[in-house]
């Protein structure tokens, strides 16, 4: 009822998963994920035990393979199971136990691993696969423009209904506290792959680090606009300077990431701001 695809950057040491399925709440069950572990997709009558117990596995120095064929061997009903890791090193394995419904399958490439159960048929993997190694951004990017791609090769035969993209780094949490660098879910919606994108684009525009190309200096029409927008959204008053409304607006609307030096803006928080009610 699923498909997903794990996978890994070396160059930003990250590992991630992104997964869609007619099942609700699919983040909730699929996605395992550890910095400096690896990552693993468990579907199909989903054994949840596989996440933990291969992420372990890998941290004793498993590899994605060893780790697959040891968490399978002792369950009985492997063969109803659908597993991808990928290890630390980037090393992909997938398994498709023989009693999922078609189609069912997966394949690897160069750090990821896709797979899905229950699909229009085979190109849904492999256009997630040709998707990710030809496209180019962050691994939260790749992973969601390969799940899109699936989609649009046929997808689960029975439709959408959630999606979920899980991506780890070390200190990539809020805060630098934890290791979930992108941990977004969709758990009920007609659409939810594009759902999943939009929230993407959202988190980004709060928590990635501001463009230099997009700061700019507080004048001329910049200001003009600055302070019309401030003014309707009820930030600017007499009495209260444009810098001191501007550092309320962010700090109301959760945009600490993006404030800069005095008198200085983020023109994408600009945009933003022109777009709200």
């Amino acid at each position: 009822m699923t498909y997903s695809i794990v996978g890994y950057d070396p160059e930003a040491k990250e590992w991630g998963i992104a997964v869609q399925s007619k099942f609700i709440g699919v983040g909730a069950v699929v996605p395992f994920a550890k910095a400096g572990i690896g990552a693993v997709a468990t579907q199909s009558y989903a054994n949840t035990a596989y996440g933990p117990q291969a992420l372990d596995l890998m941290s004793q120095g498993k590899t994605a393979e060893e780790a697959i064929e040891l968490i399978t061997s002792d369950d009985e009903e492997r063969h109803l199971r659908q597993v991808g890791v990928i290890d630390a090193l980037g090393n992909p394995a997938t398994f498709t136990g023989e009693g999922c419904y078609d189609w069912a399958g997966g394949q690897t490439g160069k750090h990821y691993a896709a797979q899905g159960n229950i699909l229009v048929g085979e190109d849904t993997v492999k256009a997630m696969g040709e998707t990710f190694e030809s496209t180019e951004g962050s691994l939260a990017e790749r992973l969601l423009t390969a799940l899109n791609a699936g989609q649009a090769a046929g997808g689960d035969s029975r439709g959408m209904q959630s999606a979920s993209i899980l991506v780890v780094k070390e200190a990539g949490g809020y805060g630098g506290f934890n290791d979930r660098y992108i941990d977004l879910r969709v758990d009920d919606h007609p659409d939810p792959i594009n759902e999943l994108i939009r929230i993407f684009n959202l988190h980004q525009l709060y928590f990635a680090p501001s463009k230099p190309e997009r700061v700019v200096l507080v004048e001329g029409e910049i200001e003009e606009v600055l302070r019309t927008e401030l003014t309707r959204l009820g930030y600017y008053k007499e009495g209260k300077s444009l810098q001191q409304s501007l550092r309320d607006y962010l700090h109301t609307e959760n945009f600490e990431m993006r404030e800069q030096e005095e008198n200085m803006i983020d023109l994408d928080v600009l945009e933003f701001m022109k777009k709200q009610n």
